[in-house]
């Protein structure tokens, strides 16, 4: 099969209908178990988008890595056979840039990551990701990050020292636990559960939404507050394909994606309120962190991110401009 035709064939499975249906399916993929932010917010995003599509053309949901692992589903969106995917620390490993969002205590809440996403990914970001064949739509959300494990309480860095933590994969987020004292190791999500049930993995970070849904609280004993990363998620699709559908499905489809984000941050908040109370009826013995602590840790990996990514200083510090 010639270059040409191979990509002929991939446009072609992007914008077929499936078997038995009117519409064209615009297929959306995902890591997210059912319950979890990413689940709720793309199916919230193919609701309201759906219903302003009309009789030909559907985005169809497929959550829990059923089209495979962020890293795979970002090559099948590049390939035209996924739609849309929605990675989030994944993207630093596409672009090496997205890993300011790996930088721990960057972003100080949801209204600074407002103020970061209009005046630094857009502008910044959002060009770089297209220079790699990637379109980003929109900006959810991860969230705010905790440490769970089977061994102690996480009070101070030196609390993690030999530990086996899991992490999504993205080089900074693997240095920045091993600045720590962790000994740390990516994996894909689908995977940490049984990791952590057979003792592979001594513990994981995550966003609380995301530890509830994927049931660790099932298989770890101790959950640490730190929220020593928030990670964005973007809504992300390939540059090349995207330009195939109509002008009028486009405008649909982004402006649905953007007018979401403020959705996605209203029942990230809540959930994280509500979690809290889950996780201890479930077991789980919790701890406010020493967040100062690891603030205090944190220098070398702002320093090494300043040094080894283009444009790396001008990224943090425009980010830090922002707070307030």
């Amino acid at each position: 099969m010639t270059r040409c035709s191979a990509a002929v064939a991939a446009l072609a499975l992007w914008l077929t209908p499936g078997a038995g249906m009117a519409q064209t399916e615009l297929q959306f993929g995902h890591v997210g178990n059912p319950g979890s932010l990413f689940s709720q917010s793309a199916d919230e995003f193919a609701k309201r988008a759906n219903e302003r599509l009309g009789d030909d053309y559907e985005v169809v949901v497929y959550g829990s890595s059923q089209l495979g692992s962020d890293t795979s589903m970002l090559q099948k969106v590049k390939l035209g056979q996924v739609t849309f995917t929605l990675p989030s620390t994944v993207m630093s490993s596409v672009v090496p840039q997205f890993g300011v969002f790996e930088m721990p205590y960057l972003v100080s809440d949801r209204e600074h990551m407002a103020r970061i996403a209009e005046e630094v990914v857009k502008p910044m970001l959002y060009p770089l990701a297209e220079e790699q064949g990637y379109k980003i739509i929109g900006i959810w959300e991860n969230g705010f990050r905790q440490i769970t494990n089977n061994v102690r309480p996480i009070n101070v860095p030196a609390d993690l020292d030999g530990i086996k933590l899991r992490t999504p994969k993205g080089k900074w987020r693997v240095r920045m636990f091993e600045e720590y004292g962790a000994d740390p190791s990516p994996m894909a999500l689908s995977e940490v559960f049984t990791a952590l049930q057979t003792g592979t993995m001594d513990g994981q970070e995550n966003p609380l939404v995301q530890i509830y849904s994927q049931k660790f609280q099932e298989v770890q004993d101790y959950l640490s507050i730190t929220n020593h990363v928030y990670t964005p998620a973007y809504v992300t699709v390939s540059a090349n394909h995207w330009q195939q559908l109509p002008a009028d499905v486009r405008e649909v489809l982004e402006s649905t994606a953007e007018e979401l984000q403020g959705y996605v941050y209203e029942i990230a908040a809540a959930q994280d309120e509500e979690l809290l109370g889950e996780m201890e009826a479930a077991g789980m013995e919790i701890n406010e962190a020493d967040q100062q602590a690891f603030v205090d840790a944190s220098g070398p990996i702002y320093d090494a991110f300043a040094e080894e990514v283009e444009g790396g200083r001008e990224l943090i510090d425009s980010a830090l401009e922002l707070a307030e």
